[in-house]
């Protein structure tokens, strides 16, 4: 049943998803040590596939591959695929915190590309959460310049997975991906990225490190409940609660995304990470907010 606002249970299950997306993080940075990041990328989304199908089935909608949605499907899993290789890299290179803080950055060059490509006007308060997100972002590349616990390799890869997901967001809104829906857009993502992400992985290095058990639970964890779960999760929330209520919340995914490096892998609570974490988390708000008033 559709709310008009925000109520005690969507402020839980709204906080959930974001711990679940900062976890996700968190998971990715575990199962690194054990399978090589391309490797592990390429074998969640070729998991993923057969939870979202069966997701599909359970709904009543088998997934249907068409004639038309073929070139823009296969467009949109080549840019999912190179979201995630970049994600899966910097998360290897560099902290959790960092990579957070630049692969929410998204809003930013999501707005750019839909102020240019789908109408979407940039407001004055628009250009404002552009303006905090950016220097946030060029604040956490240039401190990772100087040294300390980031990479600027790693950096710039997290800031190529912000891209990558402003460019699927970008091709979903689309018309012919639009009338697919998010679920067989999430389909087509898995399926194509998979077969990619496995191909080039041989180039990355060898694909077993020191792989433990855990590392293969963690697997099955992303594939079943981070890609599939938490997406049909967060859609369901959307279609429920007023969109723009929902997005808003993404802010908090960066915060507890340091929050949780911090405690898990001891990464530093410095001012080269609190600041840029806050002006984006701040930017994402301000863009989300331009949008509700839109």
């Amino acid at each position: 049943m559709r709310k008009d606002g925000l109520d005690a249970a969507g402020l839980a299950m709204l906080l959930g998803v974001q711990l679940l997306l900062a976890l996700n993080q968190i998971s990715i940075k575990v199962v690194n040590a054990g399978l090589q990041p391309v490797f592990f990328a390429g074998l969640r989304s070729a998991l993923a596939i057969f939870f979202v199908w069966g997701w599909l089935r359970f709904r009543g909608r088998p997934p249907r591959l068409t004639r038309a949605a073929l070139l823009p499907g296969l467009v949109l899993g080549a840019v999912f695929a190179a979201e995630f290789l970049f994600l899966f890299v910097a998360l290897d290179l560099t902290t959790v915190g960092r990579a957070s803080v630049l692969m929410y950055s998204m809003p930013l060059w999501f707005a750019l590309m839909a102020h240019f490509g789908l109408g979407d006007r940039i407001t004055p308060m628009k250009a404002l959460g552009l303006a905090l997100a950016f220097a946030g972002t060029a604040w956490a590349i240039l401190g990772g310049a100087r040294g300390g616990e980031g990479s600027i390799w790693g950096d710039l890869c997290a800031l190529g997975a912000a891209l990558g997901w402003a460019g699927t967001a970008f091709i979903a809104r689309r018309p012919v991906m639009r009338a697919e829906g998010p679920e067989m857009q999430l389909y087509w993502m898995v399926l194509v990225s998979a077969p990619i992400l496995l191909a080039v992985a041989p180039l990355f290095g060898p694909l077993i490190r020191e792989v433990q058990p855990l590392h293969l639970w963690l697997l099955l964890f992303q594939a079943a409940i981070v890609v599939a779960g938490g997406f049909i999760w967060w859609l369901w929330l959307m279609s429920v609660y007023p969109p723009s209520t929902v997005a808003a919340f993404s802010f908090l995914t960066p915060v507890m995304a340091i929050l949780l490096g911090a405690a898990i892998f001891g990464e530093t609570l410095s001012p080269a990470i609190l600041g840029p974490g806050v002006l984006v988390a701040a930017g994402i708000v301000l863009i989300n907010r331009a949008a509700a008033r839109r």
